[in-house]
């Protein structure tokens, strides 16, 4: 008799599965992928991180998140504040060292990069991180502890200016009452604030050059340069195993002044993005497949595979 009864409960259950099985999946929506951009330094050279964003917007690939270092810190924040990638190709054929920075005599440096205040409230479209139409996240790094600073809220003046001063070239910066210094020492390739920032996959931006070409070094710039240009060649093997993808614009031939030549960037970064392009199409593509699997779930759930009943009770029936 109480294994009749038994039986009962067990074929109670099993209409009960077989009635969930019917009902749509109440699961999350699938996540559209996110792309982050990983935007390295390199002084004037950088003004090729314009035209790679250039070719993105063109191929309409969607770049959710952006952390920059150095120059990759200036120019991120012009994107994320709202300025298009054509005004930014405007304003890199009119900027020169001297709306960025002027010499100076002090015990830490020969220039400063006070001027980049003004320069960044000219350009940028809101103020703060927290106005940004793309999260963004900038690199520095404490100059007593070495440690990496990752900004993403309050003013972005000041980090940008932080993220931009060249150990022995651009005075230090303080900012929260810590001594910052580039965001290269730290972070030369910033894939990893921008994985944590939330993105899928990662394309880092690093471009390949030295500091000084030809024979040897023309002056002390040249030697603090080419010696800081061989460390981040050291340190960026690691960050560019946190990206998915690498993109590796030959600057070879550009100073790291060349202001004068930034179509010619422009144009570099443009063609060794489209180069790219069938990389992260495959990217989105897969994860468009996946999204459409999840909906057609939902819509037919006899898709859905049946429920496997439970051994136990496939034994306690059979008895």
């Amino acid at each position: 008799m109480a294994m009749k009864g038994l039986r009962k409960i067990v074929r109670s259950v099993r209409e009960i599965g077989r009635g969930i099985s019917r009902v749509p999946s109440l699961a999350a929506p699938h996540k559209p992928l996110t792309v982050g951009l990983a935007l390295g330094g390199g002084f004037a050279r950088g003004i090729v991180h314009v035209g790679i964003l250039k070719a993105l917007e063109a191929e309409k690939i969607p770049v959710s998140f952006i952390a920059g270092t150095s120059v990759g810190a200036l120019i991120g924040a012009a994107y994320c504040s709202g300025v298009t990638p054509d005004e930014l190709e405007g304003i890199a054929a009119r900027v020169r060292f001297r709306d960025l920075a002027r010499w100076t005599l002090s015990r830490y440096g020969f220039a400063t990069n006070q001027r980049m205040i003004s320069f960044l409230n000219n350009i940028l479209k809101v103020k703060t991180f927290e106005e940004l139409r793309t999260p963004l996240a900038i690199t520095a790094t404490d100059f007593a502890s070495g440690e990496g600073i990752v900004f993403r809220s309050g003013p972005l003046a000041d980090p940008v200016r932080a993220s931009c001063a060249y150990p022995g070239v651009f005075l230090p910066v303080m900012v929260n009452g810590r001594l910052l210094v580039d965001g290269m020492l730290a972070h030369s390739l910033p894939t990893r604030p921008v994985r944590e920032m939330g993105a899928d996959r990662v394309i880092a931006v690093s471009l390949r050059s030295r500091w000084s070409e030809g024979d040897g070094p023309k002056h002390i710039f040249d030697v603090i340069g080419q010696c800081f240009s061989i460390a981040q060649d050291m340190n960026c093997a690691q960050s560019k195993q946190c990206a998915d993808l690498v993109i590796e614009p030959d600057v070879t031939g550009f100073r790291y002044d060349d202001f004068e030549r930034s179509t010619e960037l422009v144009a570099l970064g443009e063609s060794v993005t489209r180069a790219a392009i069938p990389e992260i199409r495959k990217w989105l593509e897969s994860a468009a497949t996946g999204r459409r699997m999840t909906e057609r779930v939902k819509m037919n759930p006899q898709v859905s595979q049946p429920a496997v009943p439970s051994p136990s009770l496939n034994a306690i029936t059979q008895e």
